[in-house]
């Protein structure tokens, strides 16, 4: 329910509806591409107040909170920042999420709240996201978030997966006054939050922070640890914690299948992003070296993953980056937003194209891409046109660096070493009930990536709130 004062609600609607409407404002992409820093230049008090009073205040239930994974209360921290009362704005957040100020930079909000704000009918929609984001950065400044803790009820819970899924868990966790330990296999927490999205997008700060607020509650980190390889669930539950949250993501690059595929010179998305935005004190021993890049990259692939290494290609200092698509601008999975943001920078598409062959120079790196031409033909079983080669289309694309960005398959390592764990597509852990993420082992449940193939950071959140609180009445159910 709305915290909205019935009185205010007498709002005169139309007045706000003709409010004028201004975008984000974003740094210059000539300046921007130079540095990884935040794109968006951030509200003001002054700009949010103004923002936040072009909410019409819908009734019950508000458009926006229903399109909302976390059914944030939106509606009534519009309301709270328009009267400038930011802190109690950031606490209607923190009551229906862990990470609000990573979702307001990382969500998708033309598809989820701003894209169901009914002012979209005729207006523009209200910038939702980025008031979330005011709201939480001004209450780290002024009067920073704690976590609420109960007694210690003396239960120990082992959390594998340092990601969207695993902090959420654990903060619900930490707040029902259990033990937690967070193990993952790099050596920072933050998952794909640190590992996989680029400083641009969501500042490395605000991952950190968050996990600072997690510390003083009393989380522990283990980095460095493979759970499946280097140590066992089994091992976990003989060293006395009492339950397990499997929150792994699906962090396996899918492979082309085609020759050349091992040339050097041509990456998979993950291990460029790595390579090419985390700092090196956090990077994993392997991957130590950043990208070797030439002066033509080409990144293959139409999603989020892919507008993310053309931009960092750009930053990194790549004269020509194209995006090589084997469908039309129209199916593309990625944002609009990331893509324009892309072209802005100086990336450049090319559609309808398929790489069938990566093909190596005298010096043994890559230095071409055949392709074939395509054209859609019939819609395949999920609605989407099948793309069908031209033939005797071939032709090559002289390339320095590609980057393959096709999407993440599960790691099936902890279902192969987990007795009675059950597993399906490939290594995607099975749920017995999807309000619980309690699995077909007692004691270990499961949320995130892992369970439902690639997703959104914040449908990942979600899961692992409910599997704390499901974690929470298991352990109470021990006593």
């Amino acid at each position: 329910m709305q915290a909205v004062p019935s009185e205010f609600l007498a709002i005169d609607r139309k007045e706000r509806v003709n409010k004028p409407f201004h975008d984000l404002s974003l740094r210059q992409p000539e300046e921007r591409v130079c540095d990884f820093d935040d794109v968006v230049i951030a509200f003001d008090a002054e700009r949010a107040k103004v923002e936040a009073s072009r909410c019409i205040h819908c009734p019950d239930p508000a458009p926006c909170m229903v399109a909302c994974p976390t059914h944030n209360d939106i509606p009534s921290a519009m309301w709270l920042i328009e009267q400038k009362r930011f802190k109690e704005a950031a606490q209607i957040y923190h009551q229906t999420s862990s990470l609000p100020e990573i979702c307001g930079r990382v969500c998708p909000h033309e598809q989820l709240c701003q894209g169901s704000c009914v002012l979209n009918k005729h207006h523009q929609p209200v910038l939702t996201g980025q008031l979330e984001v005011f709201a939480l950065e001004w209450e780290r400044k002024n009067d920073p978030y704690q976590i609420n803790k109960t007694a210690p009820s003396g239960k120990k819970v082992a959390v594998i997966g340092a990601g969207p899924a695993g902090l959420s868990c654990a903060h619900i966790l930490l707040g029902h006054g259990h033990e937690v330990t967070i193990f993952d296999s790099k050596p920072a927490p933050g998952g794909l939050m640190v590992y996989g999205i680029p400083n641009f997008k969501l500042p490395k700060s605000a991952v950190f922070s968050k996990w600072g607020d997690m510390e003083s509650a009393g989380a522990k980190f283990v980095g460095n640890t493979y759970i499946g390889k280097e140590k066992t669930i089994d091992q976990l539950f003989e060293e006395g914690f009492s339950a397990v949250f499997i929150g792994i993501g699906t962090g396996i690059d899918a492979k082309m299948e085609i020759p050349g595929e091992d040339l050097p010179g041509v990456y998979e998305a993950t291990d460029f992003l790595i390579r090419g935005n985390v700092k090196t004190d956090i990077l994993p021993d392997d991957k130590k070296e950043r990208p070797q890049m030439g002066n033509r990259v080409a990144v293959i692939g139409g999603g989020d993953t892919a507008s993310d290494c053309l931009r960092t290609a750009l930053r990194i200092g790549a004269e020509e980056v194209s995006c090589i698509y084997r469908r039309t601008e129209k199916e593309m999975p990625g944002g609009k937003k990331d893509r324009q943001m892309a072209r802005d920078e100086g990336a450049h598409y090319r559609f309808l194209t398929q790489p069938v062959q990566f093909i190596a120079g005298s010096d043994g790196r890559l230095a071409a891409i055949e392709c074939v031409e395509m054209k859609l033909g019939e819609p395949d079983a999920k609605g989407r046109r099948k793309p069908v080669p031209v033939e005797g289309s071939n032709f090559s694309i002289a390339t320095d660096t590609a980057i393959k960005a096709l999407g993440y398959w599960p790691d099936p390592i902890i279902g192969k070493s987990t007795p009675n764990l059950e597993i399906h597509d490939w290594g995607l852990i099975t749920v017995m009930d999807n309000k619980t993420g309690a699995t077909s082992r007692p004691g270990v449940f499961a949320g995130g990536d892992g369970v439902t193939g690639p997703d959104l950071v914040v449908t990942a959140m979600v899961s692992g709130r409910k599997s704390g609180e499901a974690i929470h009445n298991y352990l109470e159910s021990l006593k």
